[in-house]
């Protein structure tokens, strides 16, 4: 086990982040996680990084702050959190997230208090995850079970961290014969090929029809889809997601129309989400109508006016190994990289032709949506047909949740 740990930490570094000679990492993790996250560091000091700043959270502590909290405090954000950040965008950090939250921890949390804190959180992060979502630095996000996680995922394991552990490694593509750096490698460039195919097509729409969806969704004109390894402002080669299945581009603000049911449970601020479709009327999201969870959905997409339109729409098939695990993680990392997807909010600049160096307004005026929330959430499934539309031709572009093209 120790031996597949370092090799998961040396994918985090080398194909995560990218770690360059000298440069300073900015580590975020759980205290759930410390042995793995000191195993990290090493990698990413003997890959030659310049210092490796760590911040561990305690998601117990967010639970009793939010569970005391009043609306004066909900209205606070540390300045020097900010210019922390803010501080490793200016060195060209690198910035990598070790996550693996209970999915329930905050069930009990009224959701105004909820939606409060994450409003408060993210508007003054809101240049920070500007200069992320340009990938002006690089940036990842990798996952080690907790113990409440882990129980949530497998209820009936006698050893659900361990089976938890297991699920991941499969998924990351690490095992103990192979080395994981070549194995990316490979997928990656499978990706490379799906985004050029779609990005020469430029289409003018994608059409979904599936179980309790009948959505068509309009793109921008000069759109990328991307996928897999990103590129930052310096030219260095970095993954944000690992793992990651998906390719995906920035829908039209204005030009999404119909309505979409979710196929796996959306954890949202300590809570799981299920069963909900949304109704979307020239981009908007009109009305949202939920099995569990309704009222913190509506109140995730009452943080701004951006965060009723989506920001995201990334297509993954069916086929690939996570997916195949048949597992609900609880956690976005895994679940929207097992099936076809939207995100609800801030759309990424570089999904636009130069976008990186647009401003805001140029953004809006050519149709990219922008918040300060960014949330995925999963819709595809084995039902699902995927068409592409440019003019009068339609393509059939996935069948049944799989890739046609």
């Amino acid at each position: 086990m120790k031996k597949l740990m370092e090799k998961y930490a040396e994918l985090l570094v080398k194909v995560g982040i990218n770690v360059q000679k000298d440069q300073r990492v900015f580590l975020r993790s759980t205290i759930d996680s410390i042995e793995f996250t000191r195993i990290v560091a090493e990698k990413a000091y003997e890959a030659g990084a310049k210092e490796v700043y760590t911040v561990y959270n305690d998601e117990y502590m967010l639970f009793l702050k939010l569970k005391y909290a009043d609306n004066e405090l909900l209205n606070e954000f540390h300045q020097w959190e900010v210019d922390m950040a803010k501080y490793f965008c200016d060195e060209k950090g690198a910035f990598l997230s070790i996550i693996g939250s209970d999915p329930d921890i905050l069930k009990t949390i009224n959701p105004q208090k909820i939606g409060q804190y994450s409003k408060t959180r993210q508007t003054a992060m809101k240049d920070v995850s500007k200069v992320i979502m340009a990938d002006k630095v690089s940036w990842s996000v990798g996952a080690v079970p907790s113990e409440k996680w882990a129980k949530k995922v497998f209820p009936n394991s006698d050893n659900p961290v361990q089976e938890l552990w297991n699920a991941i490694l499969k998924t990351v593509r690490v095992n103990e014969n192979e080395d994981p750096v070549q194995l990316w490698n490979k997928h990656l460039n499978n990706l490379k090929e799906k985004t050029k195919y779609l990005n020469n097509k430029q289409y003018d729409y994608l059409r979904y029809e599936g179980p309790g969806t009948d959505l068509t969704v309009g793109l921008p004109k000069n759109h990328k889809w991307l996928g897999g390894a990103q590129k930052n402002e310096d030219g260095t080669i970095f993954l944000p997601n690992i793992p990651t299945e998906e390719v995906f581009t920035a829908p039209h603000k204005d030009k999404v129309n119909g309505y979409v049911r979710n196929s796996k449970p959306l954890v949202y601020g300590g809570n799981v989400i299920d069963g909900f479709t949304m109704e979307f009327k020239d981009g908007k999201i009109v009305k949202i109508t939920a099995e569990k969870g309704e009222d913190i959905l509506k109140q995730a997409i009452s943080l701004d006016e951006g965060a009723s339109y989506l920001g995201e729409v990334a297509l993954v098939p069916v086929d690939s190994p996570i997916y195949q695990l048949n597992v609900v993680f609880y956690n976005t990392l895994f679940d929207e990289n097992a099936a076809s997807h939207f995100a609800f909010g801030r759309a990424y600049s570089t999904c636009i032709e130069n976008g990186e160096n647009m401003s805001e307004e140029e953004l809006k005026a050519v149709g990219l949506n922008n918040s300060i929330t960014h949330v995925d959430f999963m819709i595809g499934n084995e039902e699902m047909n995927v068409y592409g539309i440019k003019g009068d031709n339609e393509e059939l572009i996935m069948k049944n949740g799989k890739w046609t093209i």
